[in-house]
């Protein structure tokens, strides 16, 4: 009797489902950069001084008060364009529920890793101890306080349990031969995904407004914890690319230009 072609697929021995791994962070990197406060000064300038600020383009020369005075007011005064021109490339691994809320800002350039090209790691978010659990308010005036120990110990064997169930369903159906396309659809939003960001600072701006709770804001946000730490871990490498743009949207209520 001939074997079926799903039997003939799968294997004799299916291989040791790979050791699941349970984070509570997020990774941030700059790759490249072309940032630098001097990128706004001569763009803003060009407007006055036309091909006069070619030369100073390139000069790199150390900023001086006056320089600092024409970002801040820029800043203040929301001419926006003249941050526009610098580029940073951030690799960003995070949960996948994260990654959709990045795409919601379409304000960058994507590329992700591909559930369809490769076998996805077997690498679950659980929120960490310090993270606040309980929500109270009506939207858009959420608060969130922190859960009890109870709380605390169900939500992390919660996530732990349907993670675990989800990727050993996800093992065996590869085993068995079907398409990664179709075994990822079992994966819950916690697997942690990986993805290049290319931004301008104006752009990265006005993610920071929206994704950072900061006392300073003029406009209090209140965005999720998950995209607020990558939110964080970008404006910290940022700020010491562009340390007088970054001092001068801190200064001016953190609105983007």
């Amino acid at each position: 009797m001939p074997t079926s072609s799903v039997g003939a697929i799968v294997k004799a021995v299916p291989d040791e489902t790979p050791e699941i791994e349970f984070r509570s962070d997020v990774t941030v990197e700059l790759v490249r950069s072309s940032a630098h406060d001097s990128d706004v000064l001569f763009a803003a300038r060009v407007s006055t001084q036309g091909e006069k600020t070619l030369d100073k383009a390139a000069s790199g020369a150390e900023a001086t008060d006056r320089d600092r005075g024409l970002i801040n007011y820029l800043m203040r005064d929301r001419h926006g364009s003249p941050f526009e021109h610098n580029s940073m490339t951030f690799y960003v691994q995070a949960p996948i529920f994260v990654f959709r809320e990045f795409m919601r800002h379409r304000m960058a350039s994507y590329n992700e890793e591909s559930g369809r090209y490769r076998e996805l790691r077997p690498v679950f978010y659980v929120p960490g101890p310090e993270r606040n659990l309980v929500q109270v308010g009506k939207p858009g005036a959420y608060e969130f306080l922190p859960g009890s120990p109870e709380q605390t110990a169900l939500v992390g064997d919660e996530v732990r349990a349907v993670a675990t169930a989800a990727y050993e369903s996800y093992q065996r159906m590869l085993d068995a031969g079907v398409a990664r396309e179709v075994a990822r659809i079992v994966l819950p939003l916690t697997i942690y995904s990986s993805m290049y960001v290319t931004v301008n600072a104006r752009s990265l701006m006005n993610f920071l407004s929206l994704r950072t709770k900061h006392e300073e804001s003029t406009f209090p946000s209140f965005p999720q914890r998950e995209i607020e730490m990558c939110a964080e871990k970008m404006e910290g490498l940022w700020k010491d690319l562009m340390p007088l743009t970054h001092s001068a949207f801190t200064a001016n209520g953190r609105v983007a230009p």
